[in-house]
């Protein structure tokens, strides 16, 4: 066995495999897999191997597209088979919400190239004859769906991955990974140690495990899943002798998915009466194992399949599959670069591997070898939870998502499980005061705050939900008098040293202010992508404030550890340091009668430190509701007296609390931008408006400047424009097609609506040449072509008086 490699896999499953082949793909061939059973070992082998493109996130989506069309490449590669069946596939909706999901993914497919289709009741009985569709509304049709050989597949990836120069070690146990002073890796297995620069965890049921090894918790647990393979079925069998094969059937009101198996039918199953299964750790024994059968926790499961499905009653059952695999918390992979470990990547909790599995593989190649990926990853990215996630959090997480797998994903659904987790001082008051509360990156944020017979509760909808008139409510006491609502929910970074100026003038491609200022700027990637937007503060010559996305916290923070340098300290406080914004006409008068310090020269963008009540405060003269308004930051032991003192000198104009859901209607008054909405890693600068707050002029080599002058000499293919919109009682939500001349020209990233101007309001991409001309356009909502035009003057303050003022 060889002892060096540039990147030791550890994993031999569909994922490893895949990972394997496309670092060679890209060019790495000094790589290895290491499998301490055989290839396959652990969830893959027992697979129903179905692929799908259907996901709520539409890069997500793209991947599995991806990965379904490069099995045939796989196969042309290596002469082997994938035991590919391309038959279709049809996702049933039995109610109208269901419906509504659908037409809100096919909406989205249009500008992704998807050939999907809504379908009604008679053509699904033509497409798939097994279904009984009685009380069903229509489905959506994709020709992508089908199924493959899990063996099959897992071992073609290691065929084109040894190819292409790759080494695979299988019944090689890795006992221990541990780093040298270097970054590198020492890779201990029972054959010997290897030398690695890279390790990756594939390890999919023993992930925890070899994550454990390098001291790194992945949020990840197995569930048990079931799926039944029936006897011949008479339909199925006088299908085949036509030559034909019957499609995938994806019933979400039965929690099943079911396909075509030789000449029966195989049927599985995400029932609500679901079992976690090693809770506390994964046997090294197991491998290529299975559970007992369990009917039991299946029974209802079946009862419904039965009647969506007649066929199957009258079939017997052949074999049944009862083994584990694993899921992270919201359902997604966790992959990447794990913070702050160096040379460490994750490529785990990849649960549906057939339909992910290229795609993931293919990104964390890219990743690695190139330093960034083509498109925004997010969605999978191990850095979107936290080091505040733990194993009592996971768990509930992870069953939620297994029971929730087939449920309808609203928009403004907020899940219940692990919740209440983290929270601020202000959780019990806010609370009382009515707080209707989402979350955030496990933080409780308050959504709006209740009143009267206003609902405790936000139903989840496609459409204008019923907090629609707390929202509007809140809304209107920001624009006529003061609202005020809590900033924890941004991430805090504090950057000090010698070099911290220098430093900020490399990470930020925007001018880093003078002592008592601030500005807003971009961060981009080598490539001038988008990975972050950033208020920049500056206390004192060396001494800054950073304020950014909550959620992207990790994201943001593994950016910054990569590149520190000497001379410059970096924390991140976003928990240790709190405070409220304070918004509207009168906010002035309320920070005025809340401190001695004399505030009617603080102009916009300044930034202060003041006492304001008995509290050491940051003050900065700034408001994502583009109206007047303040950010005052404190230390969360002051949070609690800071806000008696601001709601005290509130009461005389009357202060409104709001929260998110009122923010974000605030903020499209003046077209701005939303962090993984419109500014996102899929996304330049010059294509969002971002590029207004870049400074060409500053000397500094800064981080994707050369990509960022290319695109401010050609011009971007396309720019973000603001609409007001047709809409009825659904507004934008994001990533709905904008047509022009019959034909999707662009997508939204985002919308909602303006309880200021009472309109609807949708961001989106239209070509740059169609710009300027504002145009008349067409977007799809809910399967409804909505009349559309472009707008350039906001809808509050357009020439910035009160915000500047």
């Amino acid at each position: 066995m060889q002892t060096t490699t540039r990147v030791a896999i550890i994993g031999g499953g569909v994922v490893g495999a895949s990972v394997l082949y496309h670092l060679t793909k890209l060019g790495w061939s000094d790589v290895m897999l290491l499998e301490r059973s055989e290839l396959t070992s652990g969830s893959t082998w027992h697979a129903a191997g179905g692929f799908h493109t259907l996901n709520g996130d539409t890069n997500m989506a793209a991947l599995q597209g991806y990965t379904i069309k490069l099995y045939k490449e796989l196969e042309e590669i290596t002469g082997m088979s994938c035991g590919l069946h391309h038959v279709g596939g049809v996702t049933l909706a039995d109610n109208q919400d269901r419906f509504d999901m659908l037409l809100a993914e096919r909406a989205k497919h249009r500008f992704m190239g998807l050939e999907t289709e809504i379908v009604g009741p008679e053509e699904i009985r033509k497409i798939a004859p097994v279904t009984n569709t009685d009380g069903i509304l229509g489905a959506l049709y994709d020709p992508l769906d089908g199924h493959l050989d899990p063996s099959g597949t897992t071992h073609a990836y290691a065929k084109a991955a040894r190819m292409g120069g790759a080494t695979i070690e299988t019944h090689c146990m890795v006992r221990e990974t541990n780093q040298r002073p270097d970054g590198t890796w020492d890779v201990v297995t029972d054959k010997g140690t290897i030398h690695a620069e890279h390790v990756v965890n594939a390890g999919g049921l023993w992930a925890r495990e070899v994550g454990a090894m390098a001291g790194i918790y992945f949020p990840l647990h197995p569930m048990e899943h079931q799926y039944l393979v029936t006897e011949e079925v008479p339909l199925i069998a006088e299908m085949m002798a036509d030559g034909k094969e019957h499609p995938h059937v994806m019933d979400p009101a039965g929690e099943s998915y079911l396909r075509q198996e030789g000449k029966g039918l195989c049927i599985g199953f995400y029932e609500q009466p679901c079992r976690p299964w090693a809770v506390d750790g994964t046997s090294w024994e197991f491998g290529q194992d299975l559970l007992p059968n369990d009917f039991d926790k299946i029974e209802q499961s079946i009862d419904f399949a039965y009647k969506r499905f007649p066929d199957l009653e009258r079939a017997g059952v052949r074999s049944v599959i009862h083994g584990p695999f694993t899921f992270a918390p919201d359902g997604n992979p966790l992959v990447g670069p794990v913070p702050g470990v160096r040379n460490y990547w994750s490529a785990c909790g990849v649960m549906a591997g057939f339909s992910q599995g290229g795609g993931v593989g293919l990104m964390l190649a890219q990743w690695m070898i190139e330093g960034e990926t083509e498109r925004d990853t997010m969605a999978m990215d191990v850095a979107r939870f936290g080091d505040w996630i733990t194993p009592g959090y996971t768990l509930p997480k992870v069953i939620e998502n297994y029971q929730k797998r087939f449920s309808v994903a609203y928009p403004n659904e907020e899940l219940p499980a692990a919740r209440p987790n983290r929270t601020t001082p202000m959780y019990d008051i806010f609370s009382q005061m009515g707080a209707v509360w989402g979350q955030q990156y496990g933080l409780e944020v308050a959504n709006y705050f209740a009143q009267g017979d206003e609902p405790g509760y936000e139903t989840p909808s496609f459409r204008r939900s019923d907090a629609f008139d707390a929202t509007a409510r809140e809304v209107k006491a920001v624009r006529k008098s003061v609202g005020i609502n809590e900033v924890q929910n941004f991430g805090k970074y504090r950057v000090t040293g010698s070099r911290a100026r220098a430093w900020l003038n490399r990470i930020m491609a925007g001018r880093v202010p003078a002592p008592g200022r601030l500005s807003l700027t971009p961060m981009l990637s080598p490539k001038g992508r988008l990975i972050g937007d950033f208020t920049i503060s500056c206390l004192a010559e060396n001494h800054f404030q950073l304020t950014a996305s909550y959620g992207a916290q990790a994201f943001h923070w593994r950016w910054f550890l990569h590149h520190q340098e000497d001379g410059v300290t970096l924390e991140n406080i976003s928990d240790r340091r709190t405070g409220f914004q304070i918004a509207g006409p009168q906010a002035r008068a309320v920070l005025a009668a809340s401190t001695r310090s004399d505030i009617s020269e603080m102009r916009f963008l300044d930034v202060r430190r003041l006492t304001v009540g008995m509290a050491d405060c940051i003050v900065q003269r700034v408001s994502y509701t583009g109206d007047l308004g303040y950010e005052i930051y404190c230390d969360p032991m002051s949070q609690r007296a800071l806000w008696s003192t601001l709601w005290a000198a509130g009461q005389p104009y009357g202060m409104t609390p709001f929260g998110m859901r009122a923010m974000m209607s605030l903020r499209l008054d003046k077209f701005f931008g939303s962090w993984m909405a419109e500014f996102s890693p899929d996304y330049t600068a010059a294509e969002t408006g971002l590029d207004r707050f870049i400074s060409f002029r500053k000397n500094d080599d800064f981080i994707g400047r050369a990509a960022a002058e290319a695109e401010r000499d050609n011009g971007p293919a396309r720019k973000l424009v603001a609409f007001e919109v047709d809409a009825e009682d659904a507004d934008v939500q994001g990533y709905e097609p904008i047509w022009l001349d019959g034909a999707v020209v662009g997508f939204c990233t985002s919308g909602g609506y303006s309880h200021h101007a009472g309109k609807s309001i949708a961001l989106g991409f239209l070509p740059s040449n169609r710009v300027a001309e504002q145009p008349d356009v067409k977007i799809e909502i809910l399967g409804q072509m909505r009349g559309a035009k472009a707008i350039t003057e906001p809808l509050f303050d357009p020439d910035g008086t009160r915000m500047r003022g």
